[in-house]
């Protein structure tokens, strides 16, 4: 399946250079980020695993997963963890007109508490949709990819994604969804020990 960058790459960042790559931070901080839930007993066993640590996360929620899983979003609010907008209906920015996926952002924001972050999924945006959401979002992407969603890879390879690069300020991915669960799980707590034991604290955007 390999047909994505773990690394957010410079020429990338320079093509969106108004979007949020990373945290400029000269101390051991990172910030994990978990895309398309809130899914039950996925989302809850996440919760679970970052109170074991300590760690406080960043969740960009699908407005469907939300409407359907009112519970498990109360939780993830419960927790104090940071919530964003993932859009409705998780949208390919690339493939619909700015005003639809405007229309499916704001769909979504009204299924949430009032946050500013939005994440496109998928990474793709153009920049008509990116200067118009600038206008209410921080728009969060990435430094590091866990690679979680990748059927062709297993657990340990997506822990060793996210170690091989982390650095101070690092925003990394994962996904709490069904696909990515056989991987989520074993990369999740692996990637929580590390981080603990190299003295990194792991903050909400």
């Amino acid at each position: 399946m390999r047909n994505y960058l773990i690394k957010s790459p410079w020429w990338l960042r320079a093509i969106y250079p108004n979007l949020t790559w990373e945290i400029p931070a000269m101390d051991k901080v990172v910030y994990l980020t978990f895309d398309d839930g809130p899914t039950p007993e996925i989302t809850n066993w996440v919760i679970e695993q970052l109170a074991k640590h300590q760690a406080l996360g960043t969740f960009f929620l699908i407005g469907k997963n939300v409407a359907d899983n009112p519970s498990v979003y109360q939780q993830l609010k419960d927790a104090g963890h940071s919530i964003g907008n993932h859009t409705s209906n998780h949208l390919n920015g690339w493939k619909h007109t700015t005003k639809d996926y405007l229309e499916n952002v704001k769909a979504c924001q009204d299924l949430l508490a009032d946050t500013k972050l939005f994440r496109p999924p998928y990474g793709r945006i153009k920049k008509s949709q990116a200067k118009a959401l600038k206008q209410d979002y921080n728009i969060i992407m990435w430094d590091i990819l866990s690679g979680d969603f990748d059927t062709s890879i297993d657990g340990e390879r997506c822990y060793q994604n996210v170690v091989k690069h982390i650095q101070p300020g690092s925003i990394i991915v994962f996904h709490d969804s069904v696909k990515a669960w056989p991987r989520l799980q074993i990369a999740l707590p692996k990637t929580l020990e590390y981080l603990k034991e190299k003295g990194f604290r792991m903050e909400a955007l």
